[in-house]
């Protein structure tokens, strides 16, 4: 006698009544705080170029976000940055941070193939997207600030 199975709409009936329940709450204060400190390091790091390295509110922001990087780069190579992201989820994807560990990762995944290959060639599957579309949206919004007539 031939035995039943599950149809693939009861097997998923069934675990998803197994399956635990996802602290959402939780969850989202963990992606706040981890997000917030990120942001606070950000904000602490343009004083800290506005005050001691004569830096002005506006130049300020261009060596916080490499300093951040390379703190988000540095972590990622010490395997610091995953768990950090693992315990706060989302709250690590803001966006400096979060994409430098990406390539980083990328990178150090697949340093075996070698460089042009192995590092380049991935690094650059995840970040040839966010260039593509950057650049794209960057001459759309220049053609519009042209046809407006704001540019000096």
């Amino acid at each position: 006698m031939k035995t039943t199975t599950f149809t693939q709409q009861e097997y998923q009936n069934l675990a998803k009544s197994n399956e635990p329940p996802r602290p959402v709450a939780r969850n989202c204060l963990r992606a706040f705080i981890a997000g917030g400190i990120i942001c606070l390091l950000g904000e602490a790091l343009m004083k800290l170029f506005q005050t001691y390295f004569g830096f002005s509110e506006k130049t300020a922001g261009n060596p916080t976000v490499a300093v951040l990087i390379f703190i988000s780069v540095v972590l990622t190579c010490f395997g610091v940055y995953d768990k950090i992201a693992q315990w706060a989820g989302g709250g690590t994807a803001v966006p400096v941070t979060g994409f430098a560990n990406s390539l980083c990762s990328a990178a150090l995944e697949h340093r075996s193939e070698g460089l042009v290959l192995g590092v380049g060639g991935n690094m650059f599957k995840l970040a040839g997207s966010v260039i593509v579309y950057g650049v794209t949206a960057a001459f759309v919004v220049g053609i519009i600030h042209w046809i407006l007539g704001l540019g000096g």
